[in-house]
């Protein structure tokens, strides 16, 4: 059998035993075969097979990247362009798929299994399979090409603070500082770019609160896993076909509050629901965290600025709530050389003489621990001194 048969047996195959109702055993997928017209050795049969279970089971032909350990990102911009991260930056994978069709056929069923609808009158998606990996799919014409999958690996387990600092993300000495902020009940929030690593580090820091406080995670899709014996875990949910039975972050976040949370957490600050998470944090839920897309620390009061636009917060009120309400941003940057994730930086939050709030850097990465930076006296003070650091 020549490889540019396979994708046109496959075909004929998977359409005999779907009018069966058929698993693709080997006896069957041979069955096939032979009412077919078609007489195959062993081995071009198992061919067949597995090529079937990699499109019936799991993540297909993605499946053994996505099973890698150190596997954070797979992205497939078609048949045969399939990129991974291992942490290290993107580099190309040998996995190829017979043709464009199959990548559409992947990601329609993975959007299936999610209960999502992925055709050409809702040609994309954004959904978590059952174990965890997040999955974003796009379909012609709205994407140029073939169809594009983005699966983003979610870790069974949340790093340990040593593990952070053996792979340079904390520096050395930096746990104690972070400790030190999540037992005073710091507000704060973990920002940095698409991949740098905000979730991995959030997760750690909740691991580290006391195991008698409750947390209640918010998010758009449930990536959270921290090692903590008390968490309740609030997924959005999208409007079905009918357009109804949406349910946004806006909706859990309130829902969580009536909930009684020790510590109030939103995966990710995107729209509209800052404003409830910010007035969460003034009426007596310290602690609060969440993560933040942003640039730089010091671009965090304008991002905020623009989410809150975006619920009919003026200026004026938005940062006379941040003020009072977040003590801290934890900024992660990723090295473009390295791949290597890292707290950047960590900046406080003053409010000057016009009522406007701005970042002031406390302390900065560094190979031989955090550099003190114009804002430690006052983040020490806020941790509780000096003998708690």
């Amino acid at each position: 059998m020549r490889p540019e048969e396979l994708p046109e047996l496959l075909d004929a195959v998977r359409l005999r035993l779907a009018e069966d109702g058929a698993e693709p055993t080997p006896g069957r997928v041979a069955a096939a075969l032979r009412d077919g017209g078609r007489v195959l050795g062993d081995s071009a049969v198992l061919s067949v097979v597995r090529a079937l279970r990699s499109e019936l089971v799991g993540a297909g032909p993605l499946q053994a990247l996505l099973s890698e350990p150190g596997v954070t990102d797979v992205l497939v911009n078609g048949p045969d362009e399939v990129w991974v991260d291992r942490g290290a930056g993107l580099e190309r994978s040998p996995v190829r798929f017979p043709d464009a069709a199959a990548v559409r056929r992947l990601a329609q069923r993975l959007a299936a299994a999610a209960g999502r609808r992925l055709d050409d009158a809702r040609p994309w998606a954004d959904v978590r399979l059952a174990d965890g990996t997040r999955l974003h799919a796009v379909l012609p014409p709205v994407v140029v090409g073939g169809p594009c999958l983005s699966l983003r690996v979610v870790r069974p387990r949340a790093f340990t603070p040593a593990e952070l600092c053996e792979a340079g993300t904390i520096p050395p000495g930096g746990e104690r500082l972070l400790r030190a902020v999540v037992a005073a009940r710091l507000s704060f929030l973990v920002t940095g770019g698409t991949g740098s690593g905000k979730s991995t580090l959030l997760a750690t820091l909740l691991g580290l609160v006391p195991e008698d406080e409750r947390i209640v995670l918010v998010e758009d899709s449930a990536e959270l896993r921290p090692a903590h014996p008390h968490v309740v875990r609030l997924e959005t949910r999208p409007a079905n076909q009918e357009g109804a039975g949406r349910v946004s972050l806006r909706d859990l976040v309130r829902q969580a509050l009536r909930m009684r949370p020790d510590r109030l957490v939103v995966g990710e600050c995107r729209g509209p629901e800052v404003t409830d998470l910010l007035a969460a944090l003034n009426t007596g839920h310290d602690g609060g965290t969440g993560t933040l897309h942003a640039n730089a620390a010091a671009d965090v009061p304008a991002r905020l600025e623009a989410l809150g636009s975006t619920a009919g917060l003026p200026r004026a009120a938005l940062h006379s709530q941040l003020a009072s309400a977040l003590s801290l941003v934890v900024h992660l940057a990723r090295d473009r050389r390295t791949g290597q994730r890292r707290i950047a930086e960590i900046h406080v939050l003053e409010q000057d003489g016009r009522g406007l709030v701005h970042t002031v850097p406390a302390a900065r990465w560094s190979p031989a621990g955090f550099l003190h930076a114009p804002g430690w006296g006052r983040l020490v003070r806020m941790c509780g001194g000096a003998g708690a650091l």
